[in-house]
């Protein structure tokens, strides 16, 4: 085995397809979720997090990470609670950086860390996600802060911006016979929705070892959408 990959959120959707290839790459995936098979915990609580991330951490440093879980509370901005701040930026931020600062001292003693955080292509705007948007900008803000913090113990920390993505919760919100999901299609330049294993193909290669000198860097995958849209 090459060690152990800690995955926020890794019970379904793209987390479940980074655990799936985690595996496949001979890594031994660490989920923790509110659901499935691994550790269960609410990451939107501060405590159950760190309880999650001791639990994690009794079989010995963990190397790798993904910070995958994440919550979506659309609405239009003068719509956009109070409370849908603070339960967005407790599970999309703080979780984000409590995992890392759990995982960091065992990263440092080995002189080598792979931490891959995911934002989304809403960072770049989009309608109906001022919250949301706003804390996977911020994702993009903590990985290029940490990738210059970071780099000189051996530890490397991009971030993926995925575009539509094919999960159980998108098929949910746009039905695949619907005519607003084909033109979210036709508006792709590869005409077609992603996958999760597309997901995790891109955290697979930001993980691997042979992957050293890439890092502070924001990867979408988006089937080209971002094409001529300002990066952030």
């Amino acid at each position: 085995m090459n060690g152990r990959v800690l995955i926020t959120g890794g019970a379904a959707g793209i987390g479940r397809a980074a655990a799936e290839r985690c595996r496949a790459d001979g890594y031994e995936p660490v989920v923790i979720d509110i659901i499935g098979d691994g550790i269960r915990a609410d990451l939107s609580n501060p405590a159950e997090t760190a309880r999650a991330l001791e639990e994690a951490l009794r079989g010995g440093p963990i190397t790798r990470l993904v910070n995958n879980v994440g919550v979506v509370r659309p609405g239009p901005v003068e719509e956009q609670s109070l409370a849908d701040l603070e339960l967005t930026v407790s599970l999309n931020l703080r979780c984000t950086l409590q995992c890392l600062q759990a995982l960091l001292p065992g990263m440092k003693q080995a002189r080598f860390g792979r931490v891959v955080n995911i934002s989304s292509r809403a960072a770049l705007g989009k309608e109906l996600r001022t919250v949301y948007a706003a804390t996977k900008a911020g994702l993009i803000g903590m990985t290029r802060v940490w990738a210059l913090e970071l780099g000189q113990h051996g530890i490397t920390v991009n971030a993926i911006g995925p575009g539509p993505i094919r999960t159980e919760l998108f098929d949910r919100a746009n039905p695949p016979d619907s005519p607003r999901t084909q033109a979210i299609i036709n508006g792709i330049p590869v005409r077609r929705l992603g996958e999760p294993e597309d997901v995790a193909q891109a955290i697979s290669f930001l993980l691997d070892a042979r992957s050293g000198f890439v890092t502070g860097q924001i990867l979408y995958v988006c089937g080209g959408m971002t094409v001529g849209v300002a990066g952030v």
